[in-house]
């Protein structure tokens, strides 16, 4: 190696790291399910809490309530997120293999499309064309070229079913924990479950903003503001119609 081909690869090492960045998760994966599924854990467990509490003094009703509901909302929510990511997976395979066919039956209109689609992109027609050729020279390449800029998927980067499910499953469970804890240890009255879940409601909303344009304070208000919200109308529901069913 010359000391000149040294000095540019060392020049290109150094501008890669230079505009090297990693961006979040935002195609799904865990981190959607598991969000929301903390998310609805905590307001909806502890909103079900709250509405028992208002209809029955017993504080050994409120703490079974708490938990059928946990048990309830954590397979619920990991059945719900199974059965919505996997019908998405199986309809992108039926996607991917229609495509994977069409560029096996008509390799030349397929090389012609995705070079069609770089000139829309700005590139000049007969680098488009270059471009095109060279990628249609790989089957497994060109492929995943053209799910990319047709569906917007990744052949090899598809969603996991279960992963989502067990996501959701464990984060929901949590949340679902919170309002149930200070049962668990004797609580008879609900304001020790109220604090503690919009404490997790306030934390939950922070976390969530911190992946968004959205300022930290906003998002943790906002949750709280929800899940209060959520809590009193089912109190209140629940104060109402609790004592003409005893």
């Amino acid at each position: 190696m010359t000391p000149d081909q040294d000095s540019v690869e060392s020049r290109s090492e150094r501008e890669l790291q230079r505009i090297a960045h990693e961006h979040s998760d935002v195609t799904g994966g865990w981190l959607r399910p598991a969000v929301f599924g903390a998310s609805d854990g905590l307001v909806s467990n502890f909103a079900l809490i709250a509405g028992v509490a208002g209809g029955s003094g017993d504080s050994g009703v409120v703490l079974l309530a708490g938990l059928a509901g946990l048990a309830a909302g954590a397979f619920s929510m990991a059945a719900g997120e199974y059965i919505s990511v996997r019908s998405q997976a199986e309809q992108a395979l039926q996607e991917i293999e229609l495509e994977r066919r069409e560029i096996e039956r008509n390799p030349s209109g397929e090389e012609f499309e995705l070079a069609q689609m770089y000139i829309a992109k700005g590139l000049g027609p007969e680098l488009a064309g270059q471009v095109a050729k060279e990628l249609s020279r790989d089957p497994q390449r060109v492929l995943d070229v053209h799910v990319r800029e047709e569906l917007g998927l990744s052949v090899d980067d598809l969603p996991s079913a279960w992963l989502a499910a067990g996501s959701s499953f464990v984060a929901f469970a949590l949340g679902a924990l919170l309002p149930v804890l200070p049962y668990l240890v004797g609580a008879t009255a609900i304001w020790p479950a109220a604090v503690l879940t919009l404490l997790g409601l306030f934390l939950c909303g922070a976390f969530v903003t911190r992946l968004t344009p959205r300022p930290w304070w906003y998002g943790a208000g906002r949750q709280v503001l929800v899940g209060a919200g959520a809590a009193i109308v089912t109190y209140a529901f629940g104060s109402l119609v609790g004592p003409g069913l005893g």
